[in-house]
């Protein structure tokens, strides 16, 4: 007998047809969800430009380089580069064909992930540089120079190799970000708040601002960073506190939109991000750039530290810089060993002896001497002058 009188049957095939059309249909969501996001995938992973040449300096130069002391612990090259060329850079100057490192920071990630310490190496500083390959292909000759002649001349393996005959610190990666990549990653979380204690009215900068609190987009966030000469006291010191000031901002930024959890908010910053990257091969994919950032989103604003190496004008020319000794090797080694650092924005500069230790110049203060016949306790930890991102807030 064909379907029921009551019509029973033909309910129950015109329900397993639409059961059938509801699967196919949410298969065909499925898969369209699925082609987009290896789509999104596709797009953002292949944004970041791997620096195949410089890990190839590097592997060249394997045996001379510091071995890395303590597992998990990731120290990271960050370099700014104030190279002219691409469309979004001609703007800022004439390209010469060269390019400077106009901001370097050697970014040390505790084991664990419990802290993060940016370190501002001036570009001003004078250091040795090895002999390095340039662009044409020569190799230069070790010399003694401003920092940022390694970036010019050798780029970015040649700022490693100076770096690490700086510290005895092994860099694990490198990323190098241009003019227009800063901006779009600005932009990209919807500007930065920063709490300016006087007006601004830079005709070079192109930035006029007013005192307070202001949201800088990229543009002016660049300008901001960058300007050297009529803000502060005109120094580079000045110029790094106020980058290490900015990336605090920053950091709170993106930390309390939730942006690295946040779909909605990532993708454009990791789209901005992604396509003004040079990153060492390892690094040069979303999965690699994921593993690094991963471990960065749970670390508290209070235990993220900025400061600058310890240094003084240099001894044969007060445009220059030099490090200060022993401090500066007191710094390289507690990151070497992933010794805890500890920052502060005021340093006592008193040389008498305190219980805590004696305050020295520089922004550094030394553990002081145990009590006679005392036996000596851990030592405290030495304290640098510098910040932590929790003290970037306008509050």
């Amino acid at each position: 007998m064909g379907a029921s009188a009551d019509g029973r049957g033909l309910i129950r095939r015109r329900r397993r047809r639409w059961v059938r059309y509801g699967v196919g249909a949410v298969g065909v969501v499925v898969l369209g969800v699925g082609v987009a996001g290896w789509v999104v995938y596709a797009k953002l992973d292949g944004n970041i430009t791997p620096d195949d040449a410089a890990a190839a300096e590097l592997a060249r130069y394997a045996r001379e380089r510091p071995t890395s002391l303590v597992k998990d612990a990731q120290n990271i090259l960050l370099i700014g580069s104030d190279s002219r060329s691409g469309d979004g850079n001609r703007k800022y100057g004439r390209d010469s064909g060269t390019e400077r490192s106009d901001t370097t920071i050697l970014l040390h990630l505790a084991a664990g992930r419990r802290s993060a310490t940016a370190v501002s190496v001036p570009r001003d500083l004078m250091v040795d540089v090895p002999g390095c390959l340039r662009p044409d292909g020569k190799r230069t000759e070790p010399m003694f120079a401003m920092f940022n002649y390694a970036f010019q001349s050798g780029g970015s393996a040649c700022t490693i190799r100076t770096v690490e005959k700086l510290t005895g610190v092994r860099i694990d990666h490198h990323v190098v970000v241009d003019f227009s990549g800063f901006k779009d990653m600005v932009d990209a979380v919807d500007g930065v708040e920063v709490c300016l204690k006087e007006p601004i009215d830079d005709k070079a900068a192109k930035l006029r601002l007013p005192a307070g609190k202001v949201t800088l987009d990229g543009e002016q966030a660049l300008g901001y960073v960058r300007a050297r000469k009529s803000l502060g006291n005109g120094s580079d010191t000045d110029r790094m506190d106020r980058q290490q000031r900015f990336l605090g901002a920053l950091v709170n930024k993106v930390q309390s939109n939730d942006v690295l959890l946040n779909p909605v908010k990532l993708y454009p910053l990791l789209d901005s991000a992604t396509s003004s990257l040079t990153t060492d091969p390892d690094l040069a994919s979303l999965r690699g750039l994921y593993e690094l950032v991963r471990g960065l989103r749970d670390i508290p604003t209070e235990h993220v530290q900025f400061l600058t190496v310890p240094r003084e004008s240099y001894v044969y020319n007060a445009n220059r810089d030099q490090l200060v000794e022993p401090e500066a090797e007191k710094l390289f080694e507690r990151l070497r060993t992933d010794a805890p650092v500890v920052v502060s924005q005021e340093i006592p500069t008193n040389s008498a002896p305190a219980e805590s230790g004696d305050y020295g110049p520089f922004g550094f203060r030394a553990p002081g001497p145990a009590a006679s016949g005392a036996v000596s306790p851990t030592p405290p930890a030495p304290t640098f002058r510098g910040n932590t991102a929790a003290e970037d807030g306008c509050g």
